[in-house]
């Protein structure tokens, strides 16, 4: 019998190996460098979410291997000692744990909502995985009366979640106290193209860590929150994603045909009100949700409304503004006089006072003009579009290229907003007060800020290659 030569042997078992690893790259989405997001014992991706009345009622979303098969929480009101758990009743999700199969393995999503809370109260809460309890984490509920209070508004965050992102939302948190809520203005991860999908949301938990276990989360669904199918007579639409059900418990008072990702919540002396533009172009949803502004803004009793969503009113980076969505809800913003409409979409920063432009804006303010709703659009993560044209003299405000965060706060018949860039300088700022006539004047801040940053050619604001294409 002739005895096969050993290493040709090896040598063909590695080139099939290799070939085979090769064809998998091709059509196997990238995955995040280091050890991959599989799902653990203890639990990870926790998400806190404000009740429809976050006076009495948050969420907790979290993931969990596939051997904790229970929904188990502890809360108490906190003490100022290590006795947490002498006080703590259990809570149960209302419903059982979503299966989730992904590259990374098996894991359990688990839903939690507890009710019953006093307002203004300082709450700590664990949970249960199968090898034991997560950290006491801690939050508190709203106030049950106006009280000035601070959130932070986030614009794409998308990709370079980890890389990029990180650093802007790790940073906001570490140079601002006191942040009590945050509004993401969607596209929160790509979910198509960029990383591996599992991989992109263990990523975007990553990048603010615990902070999005004890401030609730307000996010808005992007296009990027929908993948794309093929439906039965082969035409093309779209469909929420797999992971936004299973990582954000939102309240269920929303828009009836998009119940999934529209809804308001009462915070303090405001009403947030959050919008799905996707739905609405896509999906037929748009006359429902118009409705279901107009009747949200008509019964609000709140001193300020903002209103959060993706695709925006104004552009700073598209051609021409998104038509769909400027027809149907800027008429519901001006008649029920919206204070804020923060946005996404563009890549780009953006703030708006007024169509005619910055020049008729600032002589009006000049002229003690009521100021209609602000339009803000800006951008977290690392992909950027170039400024359309009307850019340069619409908005009162632009930047190109530049990765932001934005503090508001909110304070009796005062809410002030500040933009400011990854590395803590301010780069926008304005104030509204609230007149004894109800209407709303602007005031720009007078406080140092750094200059306009904009591409020159194909140098960057920061004297490197512009990273801004043209959308």
């Amino acid at each position: 019998m002739r005895v096969p030569n050993t290493s040709l042997v090896l040598s063909a078992l590695l080139l099939s190996a290799a070939t085979t690893l090769d064809a998998w790259a091709q059509i196997a989405p990238p995955r995040s460098a280091g050890t991959p997001y599989a799902a653990r014992n203890l639990p990870d991706r926790i998400v806190l979410t404000p009740g429809g009345d976050p006076t009495r009622e948050m969420a907790v979303a979290y993931r969990t291997d596939a051997t904790q098969r229970v929904s188990e929480a502890e809360i108490a009101v906190s003490v100022d000692g290590p006795t947490l758990s002498e006080r703590a009743v259990k809570a149960i999700g209302a419903n059982p744990p979503h299966a989730k199969e992904s590259a990374n393995g098996s894991a359990l999503y688990h839903q939690i909502r507890f009710t019953g809370l006093k307002p203004d109260t300082v709450y700590a809460y664990r949970l249960k995985g199968s090898a034991g309890w997560s950290e006491w984490l801690q939050f508190r509920t709203a106030a049950a009366e106006p009280k000035p209070f601070r959130f932070l508004y986030l614009g794409d965050i998308q990709n370079g979640i980890l890389t990029y992102a990180s650093r802007v939302i790790r940073q906001a948190f570490h140079a601002n106290g006191g942040i009590e809520l945050v509004l993401h203005a969607g596209d929160l991860a790509a979910q198509r193209d960029d990383l591996d999908h599992d991989d992109e949301w263990g990523e975007w938990n990553q990048a603010a860590g615990y902070n999005y276990a004890i401030v609730p989360q307000i996010p808005a669904t992007g296009n990027h929150e929908y993948v794309d199918v093929v439906l039965p007579n082969g035409m093309e639409s779209r469909k929420l994603g797999p992971y936004w059900p299973l990582q954000f418990a939102l309240p269920a008072n929303g828009a009836e045909p998009a119940r999934a990702t529209t809804y308001y919540v009462d915070y303090q002396g405001v009403r947030f009100i959050v919008l799905d533009g996707t739905s609405a172009i896509d999906l037929g949803t748009m006359d429902a949700q118009t409705r279901w502004l107009d009747a949200t803004l008509a019964s609000s009793k709140a001193k300020w409304n903002v209103v959060l969503f993706h695709q925006p009113v104004f552009t700073c980076a598209r051609p021409e503004d998104i038509a769909e969505i400027k027809s149907a809800w800027k008429p519901v913003f001006d008649a029920r006089k919206v204070d804020l409409v923060l946005q996404g979409h563009d890549h780009c920063y953006s703030r708006l006072t007024s169509e005619a432009g910055r020049e008729a804006s600032a002589s009006a303010r000049r002229n003690g003009a009521i100021q209609g709703p602000v339009y803000l659009v800006s951008v977290t993560g690392s992909k950027m579009y170039a400024l359309n044209d009307r850019s340069r003299t619409q908005p009162d405000r632009i930047a190109e290229a530049t990765e932001l965060y934005q503090v508001v706060d909110v304070a009796g018949d005062r809410l002030q907003f500040r933009t400011y860039t990854v590395s803590g300088k301010l780069y926008d700022g304005f104030m509204l007060e609230r007149g004894a006539d109800g209407r709303n004047r602007l005031i720009e801040l007078r406080e140092p800020m750094i200059a306009v940053r904009t591409c020159t050619g194909m140098i960057g604001p920061d004297g490197g290659t512009c990273v801004a294409r043209a959308k």
